[in-house]
């Protein structure tokens, strides 16, 4: 009997610490919504070779329909969206901020970012405060797809320079 205790006990300590290896192995995987995270880290830096580099080969970006920066949707690959949008972004505004985002897991591969745009334009001097979402689709560890959402008439009034 006393055997039969002994390796009971040596079992359920086994399996509890195989349990403790797990969820601490789990707990260093970054969730999708941290890698995001690290998306916009990195733009904030102006690391956008970084920002590139969580980016699948053939990503889709959609920026919101009639936004100033949707003339080309969908944006297929990094290189679409750099001159599409991030380089239009750097010579047309003075500064571009993305102000206290918010980052849900949605589900197992889907993130939502909520968040205020604070931006100047160049030409016009006006300033855009406008609320955004941006819905981001994971594949494995990088980024399939991206939808924004925003107030798509504040953005145009922002970018007419009146005479």
């Amino acid at each position: 009997m006393k055997q039969l205790l002994i390796i009971l006990l040596t079992l359920i300590f086994f399996a509890c610490n195989t349990k403790t290896s797990q969820l601490e192995v789990e707990s260093t995987i970054p969730s999708n919504s941290e890698r995001v995270k690290k998306i916009y880290d990195a733009f904030g830096q102006g690391d956008i070779e970084a920002v590139l580099a969580s980016f699948s080969k053939d990503i889709e970006w959609n920026e919101a329909e009639n936004f100033i920066y949707s003339d080309n949707n969908p944006y297929i690959g990094g290189d679409a969206i750099v001159k599409g949008v991030f380089q239009r972004i750097g010579e047309e505004w003075e500064y571009w901020n993305l102000a206290d985002p918010k980052f849900y897991n949605v589900d197992d591969d889907r993130v939502l970012v909520t968040g205020r745009y604070q931006a100047k334009h160049k030409a016009s001097a006006k300033v855009l405060d406008a609320q955004f979402a941006h819905f981001w689709k994971m594949k494995d560890t990088l980024v399939a797809s991206f939808q924004q959402f925003v107030d798509t008439k504040q953005a145009a009034d922002v970018v007419v320079v009146e005479e």
